[in-house]
């Protein structure tokens, strides 16, 4: 579940951005939407616990964010999140596997290497484990993203923006990929997106519309 009331966020060089209160089950499937500079990116973060908010409540699978410390609260994100950042972060150095590794390593848990061969597999991609991200395409690398991001059965699984620059055939394939995993993890999906297909590929999702001003929330659909 994501449970906030009265978020705000100060940008040291930027406005306060002041988002919309939300209360989503654990499960539920939720659209954040809004123009450039709405902060759809900084909420991504802010429900990670990669920034505290300026001050009001934020609950994400029943913790209190706002009660962790800087390192509590790099452990419960390995822990409990999965994201699929607009940036994909594989390191050119490692193979597949090992890209998937580093998430135990963060955690400074044994590898478990057969959940990461399962990973993989359960993405289409089992075969790809020793290669190098450089020797990947675009749609290959995209799966080994959401494959470290379920790794671990997130409770919360979010995407920024993950059909940006794709073709209709391939977004279309990139959601699926995203849906499919949350519910084998029985996760909450939150994606990000400027992109209207998106909207039409989960039309039972919550759409949390985010404006700098005056942020708003649509019913389900």
């Amino acid at each position: 579940m994501i449970r906030t009331e009265a978020l705000r966020l100060r940008h040291p060089a930027g406005p306060t951005l002041a988002f919309p209160d939300l209360d989503l089950p654990q499960g539920g499937r939720l659209l954040l939407q809004g123009r450039s500079g709405a902060g759809k990116s900084s909420w991504l973060a802010l429900v990670a616990g990669l920034l505290l908010p300026e001050s009001g409540r934020l609950l994400v699978a029943g913790q209190d964010l706002r009660a962790l410390t800087g390192a509590a609260r790099d452990r419960w994100r390995g822990a409990h999140v999965g994201m699929v950042p607009q940036r994909l972060h594989l390191s050119d150095a490692l193979g597949v596997a090992d890209n998937l590794a580093l998430a135990y390593f963060a955690l400074g848990r044994a590898v478990n290497r057969a959940a990461v061969a399962s990973a993989l597999a359960a993405l289409g991609i089992g075969e790809l484990a020793a290669r190098r991200p450089g020797q990947l395409s675009a749609g290959q690398a995209q799966r080994v993203a959401l494959a470290r991001a379920v790794l671990l059965s997130p409770r919360v699984l979010l995407a920024d923006e993950p059909t940006a620059n794709l073709d209709d055939e391939a977004a279309a394939d990139a959601l699926a990929l995203l849906e499919s995993a949350a519910l084998r993890c029985g996760a909450t999906l939150v994606v990000a997106t400027h992109d209207r297909r998106v909207r039409e590929a989960m039309p039972q999702a919550e759409v949390l519309r985010l404006d700098a001003t005056a942020p708003a929330r649509e019913p389900v659909a």
